[in-house]
């Protein structure tokens, strides 16, 4: 099971505004539907929200199962085209891979940074590297406060220092 805080962290804050809703809408308490309805009200001013992070991928049901192991979720869809992992099918983000047939060729623009308690960090990689994660080097001087791997099919991602917040 995956010690990753930032899974943690997204979920913990979900379940306490999910819970802020449940008190305060009274009748909607205790029912995950009627809060998500609520919540989906309360949000309607915002124009959008993260869904999916979408990730390129030759080997859709390996690459998945790697993520879903990394971050201790579970693959929600799986299909010719398109494999869905997550906490649940209610969390408020997941992870989308989509098939390609070009090979990866420069770094990432956009990448994943994990993180992880104190104690677990050197764990924690040790286990990325054993389900199919490889370091790689990207230009560090050996100074930063994160480590760089790449999954299974290259695309970088980052394990940083223990975080307990977005910015601490």
């Amino acid at each position: 099971m995956s010690k990753f805080r930032v899974v943690r962290i997204t979920l913990r804050g979900w379940q306490q505004l999910s819970h802020q809703i449940n008190v305060l809408d009274g009748p909607a308490r205790g029912c995950p539907v009627a809060s998500l309805r609520s919540l989906t009200s309360r949000l309607a001013g915002m124009p959008v929200r993260l869904h999916h992070i979408v990730i390129d991928a030759h080997d859709l049901p390996r690459l998945a199962r790697f993520w879903a192991q990394a971050l201790g979720w579970r693959i929600l869809s799986e299909r010719e085209r398109e494999v869905v992992i997550g906490p649940d099918e209610t969390a408020p983000v997941g992870m989308c891979f989509m098939p390609v047939t070009e090979t990866k060729t420069i770094k990432n623009r956009v990448h994943l940074d994990l993180t992880s308690e104190a104690d677990d960090r050197d764990t924690e990689i040790e286990r990325l590297i054993q389900i199919g994660a490889r370091r790689v080097d990207i230009g560090q001087t050996g100074n930063e406060s994160w480590i760089v791997l790449a999954d299974p099919e290259g695309n970088e991602f980052c394990v940083v220092r223990p975080k307990t917040t977005l910015i601490r």
